[in-house]
């Protein structure tokens, strides 16, 4: 395979959308939209100009950077595109501290890469059966963005700024905790094909986690999914006594032996696992 890995365009979508349908993936535009938004795709064409594998890379400031949507297409497999694509993303990475999601097979590349485990996500899927009270969370308004993002990049350890911005368009709920005066914790909810997706969940406590996951539930129709930091078991226990069933797990892998930096008591669920 000739050729460069090359960033790519939002108008190469429709060949994202292709290369996850032939590998078998939900071919979800307004996730991969967000990627082309806030990151950097990178693609590798066959011979025919056609994309034979892609990746997203999405820095965090100079700190931290995620990848995710590592694709490769079928009728390219056993070339060694993956790793190559994969090497291109940590080069633009520089020094910032590297993390991903990783589940079954793809965990052996990375480990091949630098990839260690850090950490474990477990995805819950069903429908959410709310618990009774009132909602201990309120809408979040457009002047609570700079706490938000404050709150965020305490959180992951760097700043998050243009993720940030997008969240009130891209999630279709976005709700917060107050707790004297000041947010400590944010969650949002967004709709892909079949389901709402929860997260980002970042708060102070898991009581507060709890609230902010019942109360987006609670004001969406038809099931939802959670991907929950195994850190906290006692969220997803709360979470599989309200209706939700355990579907997969996924390692989160860091390049090195760095940890991911931030406040990670206080992460509970990502937005999207390529986004963390």
């Amino acid at each position: 395979m000739s050729g460069l890995v090359q960033p790519l365009s939002v108008g190469d979508l429709p060949g994202c959308l292709a290369l996850a349908r032939d590998r078998g993936w939900p071919p979800e535009e307004r996730p991969w939209q967000l990627l082309f938004a806030v990151g950097t795709v990178y693609g590798l064409r066959g011979g025919n100009g056609d994309l034979a594998g892609v990746v997203a890379l999405t820095r965090y400031g100079r700190e931290l950077a995620a990848i995710g949507m590592l694709l490769v297409a079928a009728r390219y497999g056993g070339q060694g595109l993956g790793r190559r694509i994969m090497s291109h993303a940590l080069a633009e990475a520089g020094d910032a501290t590297v993390f991903l999601s990783a589940a079954g097979s793809g965990g052996s590349l990375c480990e091949k890469l630098g990839f260690v485990p850090a950490a474990t996500i477990h995805t819950l899927t069903g429908e959410f059966a709310p618990p009774g009270g009132t909602a201990g969370s309120r809408p979040a308004e457009q002047g609570d963005l700079p706490a938000i993002r404050e709150l965020d990049a305490r959180c992951n350890g760097a700043d998050r700024a243009r993720l940030v911005r997008f969240l009130p368009g891209f999630t279709e709920h976005l709700r917060v905790v107050e707790r004297h005066g000041f947010i400590t914790g944010y969650a949002g909810g967004w709709r892909s094909a079949d389901q709402v997706v929860i997260g980002p969940v970042i708060a102070g406590s898991a009581g507060d986690a709890q609230t902010l996951v019942a109360d987006i539930a609670g004001a969406v129709t038809g099931p939802v999914r959670l991907d929950l930091d195994g850190r906290h078991p006692q969220l997803r226990k709360w979470a599989t006594g309200h209706g939700l069933a355990a579907q997969a797990s996924s390692a989160v892998m860091v390049q090195g032996s760095r940890p991911l930096p931030g406040d990670r008591a206080r992460w509970f669920a990502p937005l999207m696992p390529a986004l963390g």
